[in-house]
């Protein structure tokens, strides 16, 4: 897949195809439900499809005291956009100038001028342009304006089922009271952090839990505890699956004061420090808590790679996100 940054200039091979235009945070399952119909409008044509977001994520820009609890990281959301089949991801700098160009201006210049659009996919709660003034009506009348087709997805919810609609805001929620199976259900695959391991203080290793330490975005705020966690090289599709005890949390027995994602992985020996890993959030084992003593916090981590070994085999054994596109993918190594 190719990714054009910013402004730098659009390959030929991008040109002259269809758009699907969105923030795609978590590319949930009513994201992956519109990149679909976009990657049949691309067939339809004999055309590439591909994706227009935006970095930072507009709320961030607007408020940026707040950082947005992000699901999908662009590094990550490239990857899962690439695994659905896409031939680009365009990804714009939201900034002051982007953020006051109407809706005309917008569509004018980054669609029609730069990437030459053939057909644009978006949601039916999609708002682009200065003050959000660009609406799904408003982008079917300027396709009609510029010669380009346009397809507006509507809400997407489960078959038969009083679900309400997929939303990045609802998996958000689950995910910060620790219900990574709702999460999962609603994303399509395993709730994922893409991250580099970095040296900590290493103190795992003087009780005998050496951990691998990744460094989280600001404002990740998933609940803090144990899970049961899937770790593998983010680099190397197919390659070999740890089973791990991953720990999210501020370490309350050693008053850190600290954010930290932790993973410990099970029955493994050697050196990670560098590298790219995927850590999937399986399930949650237990919240965080403070230990009267060492000795009782490692009694206690024992118990808890007990149980993530137990429940890690549970879900290879009958994984329901391999039902969806993104979780067989994920399930054969492939993102």
């Amino acid at each position: 897949m190719q990714l054009i940054a910013g402004l730098a200039p659009v390959p030929e091979t991008c040109r002259d195809g269809v758009v699907a235009i969105g923030n795609f945070d978590g590319v949930h399952r009513g994201h992956q439900t519109l990149l679909a119909v976009a990657a049949d409008e691309g067939a339809r044509l004999g055309c590439p499809w591909g994706v227009m977001s935006f970095e930072p994520h507009p709320r961030s820009f607007f408020r940026p005291d707040e950082p947005v609890f992000r699901l999908t990281p662009q590094a990550l959301k490239a990857r899962l956009v690439a695994a659905l089949g896409a031939s680009f991801m365009a990804v714009l700098d939201f900034d002051k100038t982007l953020s006051e160009l109407s809706p005309e201006a917008f569509v004018r210049l980054h669609l029609v001028e730069r990437l030459g659009v053939r057909h644009v996919v978006m949601g039916y709660d999609f708002h682009f342009g200065k003050g959000r003034k660009g609406s799904p009506a408003t982008m079917t009348e300027l396709g009609a304006k510029f010669g380009f087709g346009v397809t507006i997805v509507e809400q997407v919810t489960d078959e038969g089922d009083q679900h309400s609609p997929f939303s990045s805001s609802a998996i958000r929620q689950a995910l910060r009271h620790g219900h990574v199976s709702a999460a999962a259900r609603d994303l399509g695959y395993h709730w994922t952090v893409l991250g580099e391991v970095v040296k900590g203080d290493q103190r795992g290793r003087t009780i005998g839990f050496p951990t691998l330490n990744i460094v989280l975005d600001k404002g990740a705020d998933p609940y803090r505890g144990i899970y049961a966690v899937r770790v593998r090289d983010a680099h190397d599709k197919g390659a070999e699956v740890w089973a791990g005890a991953g720990y999210f949390g501020d370490r309350p027995t050693f008053d850190t004061g600290r954010t930290f994602l932790e993973v410990y992985l099970i029955g493994f020996e050697g050196d990670l420090y560098g590298r790219q890993l995927f850590v999937e959030f399986i399930d949650l084992i237990r919240g965080d808590k403070r230990f009267a003593s060492i000795d009782e916090l490692v009694s206690q981590m024992k118990a808890d790679c007990d149980a993530a070994v137990k429940r890690l085999a549970e879900a290879k054994a009958d994984d329901p996100m391999v039902a969806f596109p993104l979780g067989r993918l994920q399930a054969e190594g492939r993102i």
